[in-house]
């Protein structure tokens, strides 16, 4: 699979990617478009990460900027889990530990191929702080190392006006379970 754009696709993502911005301001209050733009066209990689965020239902959109990086920051922002990307066990490990009933592919492997990260916890907490997200399905987030050893994974959710995390084993997967990713642009 080719990981650039054609020109037309390049073009209509832009401009999708630019309409989310304006209409989201409260995302990213003191950002200038122009200079998000100019860091995309001069990164088709990303762009095309972006691209895959978008066509798996993500909603990718600008919510900080790291001035030591000089990056600026996408974070899913759709209001539920992408749906194009659900039904997923955590990692490979977990999927080839699977005997019976396999899903079609895991969040680590499949954010990997995207060119993106899971969000951790940490990066959850902040987009809910941005708005109301995963309030009626649950994401997939970043497990440290002694847990997952142990055969577990976490999700976060949003209920009851507070975001939950939770573990669950890392071969379980539901239809209302996704992950949320991050790229640096």
């Amino acid at each position: 699979m080719s990981k650039q754009l054609s020109p037309e696709q390049r073009e209509a993502f832009l401009g999708t990617l630019k309409e989310r911005f304006e209409k989201n301001i409260t995302r990213h209050e003191n950002f200038e478009w122009a200079k998000i733009q100019d860091k995309l066209e001069a990164n088709e990689g990303k762009l095309w990460s972006l691209h895959e965020m978008e066509r798996t239902g993500g909603e990718p959109d600008v919510v900080d900027y790291n001035a030591a990086a000089d990056e600026y920051i996408f974070f899913d922002c759709s209001v539920e889990s992408p749906i194009g990307r659900r039904s997923l066990c955590y990692d490979l490990k977990a999927l080839e530990s699977r005997k019976k009933n396999k899903p079609e592919n895991n969040a680590v492997g499949m954010a990997a191929d995207m060119g993106i990260e899971l969000l951790t916890e940490e990066q959850y907490r902040k987009l809910q702080s941005l708005g109301k997200f995963d309030m009626k399905t649950s994401s997939w987030v970043q497990t440290p190392a002694e847990i997952r050893d142990r055969g577990g994974a976490l999700f976060c959710d949003f209920r009851y006006g507070q975001v939950f995390l939770y573990h669950n084993g890392a071969d379980s997967y539901y239809a209302a379970r996704g992950f949320r990713g991050s790229l640096n642009v």
